[in-house]
Order: C-alpha cells, then structure tokens, then sequence
C-alpha cells in the first residue's frame, strides 16, 4: 500500500472516531430510556451510521464496557428496584419490563450477573449496601449494618475510620462538610462495585441522583426536611428491609437517655448550657440538631443562647450571658487549634464565669456535626462523661446484644 493512502486512511479513521464518539453518548442516553426494548448492536451501530464492529470496538474503547454489557447493567439494576419492592411484581412482569421476553432467561441471566436467583434476592435482606455520606453510614450501623462502601478518613470521620476500616471494604472520598471530593470518583467506583443499594441524603443534585440511581436501588434520605433520626432511621429501615433492627435501637437508645437525663439532671441541676463554635479566627454562637436533640430534648438541660444562630460572640457578649457550663466546639484545622489556644489565654476569656469555674468542656467535630443515630449515642455517651464523669460507652452493645454490626 502506498504511503500516502495509507496516512489518508488514517487520518480518515480519526476523523470518524472523533465525530462519532460525541454521538456515543447520545446512544448511552438512549439506551438509559429504551433499555425494556429488544435493542441489538446492529441496531445502536445504524443511529451513529457506521458498521457494527466499528461500534462495538468504539463503545468499549471510549467507556471501558461493551454496549451489550451496558445494556445488561441498565435491565438488571432496573430488575433489582422491581424485587426491592414491598410487593415485587411477578417474575414475568419484571422480565418483560428490563427488555427480557420470559423470566425464564431472566431468570438465568440475572442469576448469573449477581450471583443469586431473582427470588433469593427478592427474599434476603440487601447485604451490600453502600452509604454515600458519613451519616448514612451512622444509620446503617444502627440498623445492624457495616456498608460495602462508605466515606472514610482519620480526621473528619475518626470514629468509622478506626472502628470500621477493616469492615467497610471500600473507602469513598468524602465530599463534605469541609473536604472537597469527586462525585465522578465515587461514581466509578459505585459503579465496579455494584452494590445491592445505595443510601444518600438529599442534598445531591437531580443529575447527580439519577447516576446514582443507574448504578443500584438508591434511597435519597430526605434530610433536608426537618425530621428527626428517628423517623429517617424507619425511612431507611423499610427501604432495606428492617424495621425490626430500628425499632430495637431506637427502644434502646430511648431507654439509656432515660437513665441519662436522671443523672444529669441530679448533677446538673438547673445550670445553663452554652455552646459555641471555634472556626478561623472566629467565636460563634452555635446549635445542631443532634445537640438540640440529646442535651436539651433527651437529657433536658437548659439552653443558653445569644438568639442568633452562627452569629459572631465576643468574650464580652458570653459573658454576659453568664452561662454555667460552655461547650466548645474547636474544629479540627490548624489555624482554629491555634486560635483555641491563644483564647484561652486572653484576659478576655479568663473573666468569663464558667471559665474561672472551670467548666469549659472542648468538643470536637466528629461526632457532635454528625446527625445519625450512631452520632447521637455518641453524644450522648460523650455529655454524660462530661458533666457526670460516668460514661456508658457501649451503646452499640446495649441495642446489638454485645456484638458488632454484621459485616457485609
């Protein structure tokens, strides 16, 4: 073959690819919608006109999968949200609505893909579940559940990183509350490792749930309404399956904060509680919902507050409010330890009563930012240390009968 015929063939086949690929997406997306369909590789390769082999070895080149494996992995994950169902529908509904023509070969296909029949996955307990965010994490636990998948990292996440790291197999990299990480990581490795289920909070975009949803049955907690642990713990519980496991915890958290409030209230009496967050070179008056519920609902303590929520607070200002006991919470960066250390020593701060009285009581981050079942025994335990001295310390014990959650 001559050179010059040569060089313009492939130059030519470049040209193609690159024309074509933008159109490979588009394909992707209509297979997204027409997955139910009897769709053939003869078929996708005619919408992009060009041959079937040349669309076979383009799709697996540019998305790292075969069109008919991507096909397989829409109908199957679509299969395992049908038999997720509280009433899965029959066999051959299911089948006939992922694009298979009986259920007898749906049958066998999807026992291949996921390892069981379609009957022992609409039978069993989802087992490989992966938790989107920390607090996901904290709500499967307390059903009894360590995640396949979950954030993890020794300073936002202490308490899952050293108790869990050797049970949750796969670490994702967290994308909040102060750590930037990549939706688009995660996804990918959502999507080699494809769970059972995905729990998420709310607070992803629509494009970001509907990637999510393409990857397994996900439920989107509904977290930024303003509901309790408890009744996102029975959302949760019923999506998976275990209903039983939350009404066990939450019985025995109810019971221990009980016994709690008795002796905190008998320590504590009537003092006034401040808290307050160090962030920056900054001191701000500070509230959650984890802290509103375990130190002033559940042990029923009494709130000091400037009224303004994450408003600036000065030395003077605490002082003026003249609280009995101050919770602080220092967050953990360089530049806020720094400025924790330095107030303390400021003649500012030393004239603050609860300061001289030495009731100043450091908190940190992890878990008093966290709003999960998990979280709140944590805080629980962690107040009852600090304003009685006695710690229960072995919650997870108390509601799982003395042993960890299982590992999945």
């Amino acid at each position: 073959m001559k050179p010059g015929k040569s060089s313009a063939r492939i130059e030519g086949r470049g040209e193609r690819a690159a024309a074509t690929r933008p159109y490979l997406t588009d394909i992707r997306v209509y297979m997204d919608s027409h997955y139910h369909e009897q769709l053939t590789v003869r078929q996708l390769a005619e919408r992009v006109h060009v041959s079937p082999k040349y669309f076979v070895d383009l799709f697996k080149k540019t998305f790292g999968q075969s069109a008919m494996d991507y096909l397989t992995d829409l109908r199957i994950n679509r299969a395992k949200r049908y038999l997720s169902e509280p009433e899965p529908l029959l066999l051959r509904e299911i089948a006939q609505r992922v694009g298979y023509k009986d259920e007898y070969y749906f049958s066998r296909k999807f026992k291949k893909e996921v390892g069981m029949s379609p009957t022992e996955f609409a039978r069993s307990s989802k087992h490989r579940i992966a938790a989107w965010s920390p607090d996901m994490t904290g709500y499967l636990i307390a059903l009894g559940l360590t995640p396949l998948a979950a954030p993890l990292d020794p300073k936002w996440t202490a308490h899952y990183y050293y108790s869990y790291r050797k049970k949750i197999r796969y670490a994702l990299k967290l994308t909040d509350p102060y750590v930037t990480g990549t939706f688009e990581e995660n996804a990918d490795l959502m999507a080699r490792l494809r769970p059972d289920a995905v729990v998420a909070g709310d607070g992803l975009s629509d494009e970001q749930q509907d990637t999510i949803g393409k990857i397994a049955p996900a439920l989107f907690v509904p977290t930024s309404r303003e509901l309790g642990w408890r009744e996102y713990l029975r959302l949760i519980a019923v999506f998976l399956k275990r209903t039983d496991e939350a009404e066990q915890w939450i019985r025995g958290y109810d019971k221990l904060a009980d016994e709690a409030r008795i002796q905190s209230e008998a320590a504590l009496g009537d003092d006034g509680i401040l808290i307050v967050r160090l962030y920056g070179k900054g001191l701000y008056s500070y509230s959650n919902r984890g802290m509103e519920d375990v130190l002033f609902k559940d042990l029923n303590l009494r709130q000091v507050s400037s009224g303004k929520q994450s408003a600036p607070i000065r030395p003077e200002d605490i002082r003026a409010l003249d609280p009995s006991r101050i919770l602080v919470l220092v967050c953990p960066e360089s530049e806020s330890r720094a400025y924790w250390l330095a107030l303390q020593h400021s003649p500012e701060w030393k004239t603050i009563g609860a300061v001289r009285s030495g009731s100043i009581y450091p908190i940190s981050a992890d878990p008093w930012l966290e709003y999960s079942p998990v979280a709140v025994a944590r805080m629980l335990d962690e107040a009852m240390l600090l304003f009685t001295g006695k710690c229960p310390n072995a919650f997870l014990d108390h509601v799982h009968g003395g042993s960890l959650p299982a590992d999945l």
